[in-house]
C-alpha cells in the first residue's frame, strides 16, 4: 500500500485572513445595530445630526475593539503559530 503526498487538511490550507475578514463582519454588525438602538434613543436630533451620530459611535466601538481590546487586553493575535 504506497503512501500519497496531496492529502487535504483544511487546518492547515484554510487561509488565515479568513478569520480577520469574519472578526471584521461581526465587529462591523454588532457595532452598527449598538449603533442603531442608541441613535433611535435621542429623538431631539435631526436627520443629518443622527448620521454623524450614528457613525461616530460605530467608529468608537470599532476602534475600541481593535485597539483597547484586541492591542492590550487580548494581547495576542489571531492563530498564532504552536512552533
Amino acid at each position: 500500500m504506497g503512501v500519497h503526498n496531496n492529502v487535504h487538511i483544511p487546518s492547515e490550507s484554510w487561509p488565515h485572513w479568513t478569520w480577520y475578514a469574519i472578526e471584521f463582519g461581526i465587529v462591523m454588525a454588532v457595532s452598527m445595530l449598538v449603533s442603531r438602538e442608541i441613535t433611535d434613543s435621542i429623538e431631539s436630533l435631526g436627520p443629518t445630526q443622527q448620521n454623524w451620530v450614528f457613525y461616530g459611535i460605530v467608529g468608537g466601538i470599532f476602534l475600541a475593539w481593535y485597539i483597547l481590546i484586541r492591542g492590550y487586553v487580548l494581547k495576542k493575535r489571531i492563530l498564532q503559530t504552536r512552533y
